[in-house]
């Protein structure tokens, strides 16, 4: 009989016959077997959306083809990857004997596994707190990192670094007392403990912890009782050096609504910022989390998303779950068309103003094979100065950006300079094709958005 790796092999071999290749290869291909025992095949998926996507368009196909190559009646279920059953968590208990052994340290259900240091992409925007991050991990409780308050606007990446420093103390060391809570859910949890008269329990839970992170403190605003409790928390664990790690969408001493004493405590500690991501970054970012779900993007793709979607990561992990849907839904591959009209739905229209001088440097040094240095530098070689015209002419032409603060941009050229290039330019496009083409291109690209 066919062990459990070798019925999947066959089985994806027949979906790949008789699926197209585009839902074969997001939807099939990253599936893996995790085992078989007693007629039931346990499949782990990437994630929770793949999961939601799979029982509602192919688990009736996948059943199907795993009957049909088995011969025998098989049930099919599923899990999550790394360690999320959705389904039947003593049915999966059953085959931890075909799985790789689990890990030495009890799971935290409070923590997502997931959100670790390693899988965190650095930038130098969020630099500065992923060291912070790093430090409290490796040396909980330190006087100077105590409070660490990680702030930043909404989808930055505070929860998973958040997330991270305790999975990074409970691998050095799996006996800590980690309690990991949004600010909701400690509000909650003590309203609950009123109406139950268990405020005592209520009380051991939080100030039991050897590490204490709370996420979003700002939705402490105004609850004065709960503020309260949290002081009283926040003092205890303190004073026995405990270390706490808060998150808020801005600084501490920025926000209004919370006690004087409890923004003092906040304060005492360091707080460490998370600005959005640059362009780097961003393809960074757009690479791995395409990678997590199992979809394999053009280079070309992955920097029209990096380009227009600028906000925050959240933005980014959300345009590439709807390149997914959008080529299910319309049974198509995923290509640069349907790339700008998901980044169109995702971000509407913007103003040419949030595009920079930096992008259309960077698009024009790709188009005529010069350096981003030369063009903005002092070579006088005809092919880059005609590169450097051609970006002149388009921060002038799309940006609207007076002749100096153009010519600042570019060594400091004076207006003059620049509006001379701007009219050698303007010309140039009336008779040159190429140049009319280069414009042409640069234009499309970066202002998808804009019509």
């Amino acid at each position: 009989m066919l062990d459990h790796k070798d019925l999947w092999k066959i089985v994806k071999k027949n979906l790949k016959g008789s699926q197209p290749d585009h839902a074969y290869s997001t939807w099939f291909d990253p599936i893996v077997s995790i085992g078989l025992n007693d007629n039931t095949l346990l499949l782990e998926l990437p994630n929770q959306f793949f999961y939601d996507w799979i029982q509602a368009h192919y688990i009736d196909i996948i059943e199907k083809a795993a009957n049909d190559e088995h011969g025998d009646q098989l049930t099919i279920k599923y899990t999550v990857a790394p360690q999320n059953p959705l389904i039947d968590q003593q049915h999966q208990d059953d085959f931890q004997g075909q799985r790789d052994p689990s890990p030495a340290r009890k799971p935290n259900k409070s923590l997502n596994e997931s959100y670790t240091l390693v899988s965190f992409i650095e930038g130098a925007h969020n630099q500065f707190a992923k060291a912070a991050a790093l430090n409290v991990g490796e040396n909980p409780g330190q006087q100077s990192f105590n409070p660490l308050v990680i702030y930043g606007g909404v989808g930055m990446g505070k929860t998973h670094l958040l997330h991270a420093i305790g999975n990074s103390i409970l691998e050095e060391n799996p006996r800590k007392n980690i309690v990991c809570a949004s600010s909701e859910k400690f509000t909650l949890d003590f309203i609950s403990s009123i109406q139950k008269n268990k405020t005592i329990e209520f009380s051991k839970t939080y100030r039991n912890a050897d590490v204490l992170l709370i996420d979003d403190i700002q939705f402490f605003q105004g609850k004065e009782q709960t503020q309260e409790q949290f002081f009283h928390t926040f003092n205890e664990l303190f004073q026995s050096g405990k270390q706490i790690v808060l998150t808020a969408d801005r600084y501490p001493g920025e926000m209004v609504g919370l006690q004087d004493r409890l923004l003092s405590r906040f304060k005492s500690g360091l707080a460490v910022d998370i600005q959005p991501p640059d362009y780097e970054t961003r393809v960074a970012i757009v690479m791995e989390k395409a990678e997590l779900n199992g979809l394999k993007l053009p280079y070309d793709i992955i920097e029209l998303i990096g380009s227009h979607i600028k906000n925050n990561i959240r933005d980014l992990e959300s345009t590439i779950i709807r390149l997914l849907a959008h080529s299910s839904l319309s049974n198509q591959e995923i290509d640069y068309n349907l790339a700008k009209k998901v980044i169109k739905e995702r971000v509407g229209h913007i103003s040419a103003s949030e595009i920079t001088v930096e992008e259309i440097i960077r698009k024009v040094s790709s188009l005529t094979n010069i350096k981003e240095s030369d063009i903005v530098g002092q070579t006088r070689r005809a092919e880059i100065v005609e590169a450097r015209q051609i970006s002149i002419y388009l921060c002038r032409d799309m940006l609207g950006s007076s002749l100096a603060s153009i010519g600042m941009h570019f060594s400091g050229r004076d207006h003059t300079t620049v509006l001379h290039a701007c009219r050698v330019i303007e010309e140039k496009r009336k008779n040159n094709k190429r140049i009319l083409g280069i414009i042409t291109d640069i234009k499309n690209e970066l202002s998808i958005v804009l019509s």
